[in-house]
């Protein structure tokens, strides 16, 4: 007796997301059954192409439907559409689904090193990326990604065409400005350069819009929190004390925003000698993990210090890019999948407050 679609989902409900904490029909995530004899062959749509869990799902899926009576093989195909999560009450971003803040309370924590590798990290995991370079004064991102020329324009002449770099769509007044000039602006027209750089820029169709923040608590994320739906905020620190604590500032100014804060990356977390593999915390360490826990926040991981990151930020080579089999390549790789998830969980969230009004 051949098995049934319905014994085929079924058996499935038994497999659940642990990061939504809901069984994966029940999600919405199984599509395309196809029954044929004893082979079964479906489709299991993830939230995001980034999700750390993917293999598992995968592999426990297939398995179950395995063990099923009459079924021979189980194949499952996967595939990810990524949810958006947005805020009340603001224009979204045309085709962007989830813009997403990366700031710090302070500057020299490595803030944009991070953004510009969990960017190009979520690129390569299969999602497709912007970068807004929003740090107006100190304005690094192309070189960090090694881009020299101007934006284009779009065929209707009426916006910005972004250049990609390790097919990343980024933006940053260090394209529209010559190297050498200084940024001399007030809240105005910094208010001015976020709304060009959401509206004015043809963006295309993106899952993820990383914004890379000034440092501190200042006029560039009141206006983007003013501006568009902000998925959710990461933060950046060092292991020291004066930084977690200004970190904790930055923390309050997001939830007093009302933007969810996905999570906090401690930089700069270690130092491993290639030769002797000694681990060295230079600057201490735990500060990132502590501050999660007080305030009650993921902690999305460390970040060990490694000599690519710098010369990736310095020749416009992202080290997810240039040493991708690195301990900081990978712990970046790790917490790029662990913030996807971060955000899924907020859409889930949000659907499910929608479904409930």
């Amino acid at each position: 007796m051949s098995v049934t679609e319905q014994q085929v989902l079924d058996s499935l409900r038994g497999v659940e997301d642990p990061d939504l904490q809901r069984d994966i029909v029940s999600l919405g995530f199984v599509k395309d059954v196809r029954i044929a004899g004893g082979e079964v062959d479906f489709t299991i749509e993830l939230t995001t192409p980034a999700c750390p869990m993917k293999d598992r799902l995968k592999t426990e899926a297939e398995a179950r439907v395995r063990s099923l009576p009459g079924v021979t093989a189980a194949r499952a195909r996967m595939t990810a559409s990524v949810r958006s999560r947005g805020g009340p009450g603001k224009q979204s971003i045309p085709g962007v689904k989830n813009l997403l803040a990366v700031g710090a309370g302070k500057g020299g924590v490595g803030k944009s090193t991070i953004a510009a590798n969990l960017a190009v990290a979520l690129q390569q995991r299969g999602a497709q990326v912007g970068l807004i370079d929003a740090d107006v004064y100190g304005p690094n991102i192309p070189q960090m990604l090694g881009i020299d020329g101007a934006p284009g324009v779009s065929q209707d002449g009426t916006r910005m065409k972004p250049p990609a770099a390790y097919g990343v769509k980024v933006i940053s007044m260090g394209m529209l400005v010559p190297r050498d000039q200084a940024v001399i602006w007030r809240g105005p027209m910094l208010h001015s350069a976020v709304q060009q750089f959401l509206r004015d820029v043809d963006w295309g169709e993106l899952d993820y819009l990383v914004v890379d923040l000034p440092p501190g608590t200042g006029d560039v994320s009141l206006s983007l929190a003013q501006s568009a739906p902000v998925a959710g905020a990461v933060l950046v620190t060092t292991p020291q004390g004066i930084s977690v604590s200004d970190v904790r500032k930055a923390v309050g100014m997001f939830r007093q925003l009302n933007i969810p804060v996905l999570g906090v990356v401690e930089n700069m977390s270690y130092f491993q000698c290639g030769h002797c593999r000694e681990r060295t915390e230079i600057f201490g360490h735990g500060g990132g993990a502590a501050l999660a826990q007080d305030l009650a926040i993921p902690f999305l991981g460390e970040i060990p210090i490694d000599t690519g990151l710098r010369a990736g930020g310095d020749q416009g080579v992202p080290v997810v890019v240039s040493a991708p089999e690195s301990p900081a390549a990978q712990a970046l790789v790790e917490v790029a999948g662990r913030l996807a998830a971060q955000i899924s969980i907020q859409a889930e969230r949000a659907l499910r407050i929608v479904a409930k009004a």
